[in-house]
C-alpha cells in the first residue's frame, strides 16, 4: 500500500511527518502489512509571509493549505503542530491520530545562559505572544521582540541582535538541537501552548477503513486526552495564536490534571485555573477551566472588553 502524506515544506515539519511515517509503516509491517509513504510537500501562506505571523495564525495559515490539498486528493494524510491547529474540527476531515507527545517544554537558548543569568534589557526573541508575555512576567526588564524563521535562522541570531531565543524544547529534540538549549522553563513557570509537542494526523471523513486503521495505530490515548483537554478551555476563551493563553494537561491513570493560564501582554496579570478530573472527561475538564477564567476576567487580559 502506497500513502502520500502532505506535509508543509520546512525542515521541521518534514521531519515530524517523516517520523510520522515511519511510526505508521513500523506499526503496519508489525501487523503484516507493506506500506511505503512519500511526502509531498504543501507550500503554505505562512512559508512564504516574511512579516509577523500574529493574527494569521490566529485562522489556521500552517492547516489551511495543507486541508486543501487532502480534500483535493493531493495527498492521503496530513501532519499538523497541534498547537498550530484552530480548536474546531473540520466537517469533512477526521484526526484519527495524536502522536505520543515529545518534550512540552519551552526552552531558552542563550550561549549558555539562563533567564536570570541575562542582564538587565537583554534582548529576547520569540514569535509568541504567550511565551513574550510569561517571560516579562518573570522578567519585566527585558526587551521582549517578534522573531521570525526557522529553526536555524533564530538560533544563528543568539549573539547577533538577540541576547536569547525561546523555541519549543519538541521541535529542538526532533531536529537533533537539544544541546542549544541553555535552560528548560518548568511548566508551572511558563505554561506550555495547548498542544503543543504534539502531532495530529488527519484523513479524509470517506477514507477506506483500511487507512483508518493503519494510521489510527498510532494515536496515543494519554495524549489525546490531555490535549482534548488543553484545546477546549482554548475554545472557550475563544483564542488563538494571536492571544496569551497556555495549558498544560498530564495524565496519570485515569486521572487528568489541567493547568490553565490567561496572561496580559505586557506580563502584569495573571490568571490561572487548575482542574482535575477523570481522562474520559478531558473535554468537559477543560471547558470548565475556559469558563472559570472567563468568569475571572480573561476576556479583558487578552485585550477583549
Amino acid at each position: 500500500m502506497k500513502l502520500r502524506l502532505g506535509t508543509r515544506a520546512s525542515t521541521l515539519a518534514t521531519t515530524q511527518s517523516g517520523m510520522v511515517a515511519d511510526d505508521i509503516v513500523s506499526r503496519a509491517a508489525a501487523q503484516g502489512i507493506d506500506v511505503s509513504v512519500e511526502l509531498i510537500e504543501i507550500s503554505t501562506k505562512g512559508d512564504r509571509t516574511q512579516g509577523s505571523l500574529v493574527g494569521l495564525s490566529e485562522v489556521g495559515v500552517f492547516v489551511n493549505a495543507l486541508r486543501d490539498a487532502l480534500l483535493n486528493d493531493e495527498c492521503d494524510l496530513i501532519v499538523h503542530s497541534l498547537k498550530d491547529m484552530p480548536v474546531g474540527a473540520h466537517p469533512e476531515l477526521n484526526m484519527v491520530a495524536v502522536t505520543e507527545r515529545e518534550d512540552v517544554r519551552d526552552a531558552l537558548c542563550a550561549d549558555g545562559r539562563t533567564l536570570a543569568d541575562l542582564p538587565d534589557g537583554a534582548r529576547v526573541g520569540t514569535s509568541s505572544p504567550r511565551r513574550a508575555a510569561q517571560v516579562r512576567a518573570l522578567r519585566p526588564d527585558l526587551q521582549v521582540a517578534d522573531l521570525r524563521g526557522n529553526v536555524d535562522s533564530r538560533l544563528g541570531r543568539v549573539g547577533n541582535d538577540f541576547d536569547a531565543v525561546i523555541l519549543a524544547a519538541a521541535g529542538l529534540a526532533r531536529l537533533g538541537r537539544s544541546d542549544e538549549v541553555s535552560e528548560f522553563f518548568d511548566v508551572t513557570q511558563m505554561v506550555p501552548a495547548p498542544g503543543q509537542g504534539a502531532l495530529g494526523v488527519e484523513i479524509r471523513n470517506d477514507a477506506p477503513e483500511e487507512l483508518v486503521n493503519l494510521v489510527g495505530a498510532i494515536d496515543h490515548t494519554q495524549t489525546r486526552a490531555a490535549v482534548t483537554a488543553e484545546r477546549a478551555t482554548l475554545g472557550i476563551l475563544d483564542a488563538g495564536c494571536s492571544a496569551p493563553v497556555a495549558a498544560h494537561a498530564t495524565v496519570e491513570g485515569s486521572t487528568l490534571k489541567l493547568n490553565a493560564r490567561v496572561t496580559n501582554l505586557a506580563g502584569t496579570l495573571v490568571l490561572n485555573e487548575i482542574d482535575t478530573g477523570e481522562s474520559a472527561r478531558a473535554e468537559s475538564i477543560g471547558k470548565s477551566a475556559g469558563w472559570a477564567l472567563m468568569g475571572r476576567g480573561a476576556a479583558r487580559l487578552m485585550g477583549r472588553s
